[in-house]
């Protein structure tokens, strides 16, 4: 069986390793990281969402202001991750390590964080409305330079 592709108009004959080599290229899907404004963070070719973010966090990608709204990271290490700003409304993040992970002024609303390890996490100024922490429970231990950060992030004012 002969390959053509069709260029400025002709048909051009091409083995079947480059027809092969083309197919692959475009028929491979790629998972792209955004912000909410839609600039591109970062791509993967990983199968899902959880496990392009996992790649990411890994390879030290900065995901600041990331739109993660409605994303299964349950599981994930997500160890010092740098999710300034991200949109994580609605995430699943139950059992993930968020371990010195930067969640300054994130949005959590609705998150679920059951068992999730925060410890040494930054989480000031994060929206944590109707966030899910509970779970396996009493795991993890805020330092106290957490507290106030964790009390401010939940609403409460500090004096």
């Amino acid at each position: 069986m002969k390959n053509f592709i069709s260029l400025n108009g002709k048909q051009v004959e091409i083995s079947d390793e480059t027809a092969k080599n083309l197919s692959e290229q475009f028929t491979k899907k790629k998972i792209e990281i955004k912000t909410c404004a839609g600039s591109i963070l970062y791509t993967s070719e990983k199968a899902t969402l959880r496990e392009a973010v996992i790649e990411a966090v890994g390879e030290g990608a900065n995901l600041r202001n990331a739109d993660l709204r409605d994303a299964d990271l349950s599981g994930a290490n997500l160890r010092d991750a740098n999710l300034r700003d991200a949109n994580l409304r609605d995430a699943n993040l139950c059992d993930a390590n968020l371990s010195g992970a930067n969640l300054r002024d994130a949005n959590l609303r609705n998150a679920d964080l059951s068992g999730a390890n925060l410890c040494d996490a930054n989480l000031r100024g994060a929206e944590l409305n109707c966030a899910k922490f509970y779970g396996r429970g009493g795991t993890q231990q805020l330092t106290k330079q957490q507290v106030p950060m964790f009390l401010e992030a939940l609403g409460f004012i500090i004096k």
